[in-house]
């Protein structure tokens, strides 16, 4: 069983940035790999930064060198630290947890992945 609480969206000028958290709960599993995805309105879904069980990051061409994904395992939170931002950030950002080793970030199957209730990223430009 899996619990995710996402925070720190809002508004921020272009060149800004913002963190996003992730309050995590699992239940049953010993290693997961945890990632940000977000949407943006007319958009599919899109992987943006994913941290393995080992640490192992990736990240998203788009964000390469502005996002910094990373975790506390003592706090259980999952953070997302938001540089440089573009107006194109723009988007709805989930916290997700895939609890069979990435596989599921890999393969796209996103309807087995957890998912948190979102949080609003709005950048002006």
């Amino acid at each position: 069983q899996v619990q995710l609480v996402e925070s720190g969206g809002g508004s921020v000028q272009s060149g800004g940035s913002l963190t996003l958290s992730c309050a995590v709960s699992v239940y049953g599993a010993s290693r997961y790999c945890m990632g940000w995805f977000r949407q943006a309105p007319g958009k599919e879904r899109e992987e943006v930064a994913i941290i393995d069980s080992d640490g192992s990051t990736r990240y998203a061409d788009s964000v390469k060198g502005r996002f910094t994904i990373s975790q506390d395992n003592a706090k259980n939170t999952l953070y997302l630290q938001m540089d440089s931002l573009k107006a194109e950030d723009t988007a709805m950002y989930y916290c997700a947890a895939d609890l069979s080793s990435g596989l599921l970030f890999r393969f796209r199957r996103y309807d087995s992945i957890y998912w948190g209730q979102g949080t609003q990223v709005t950048v002006s430009s």
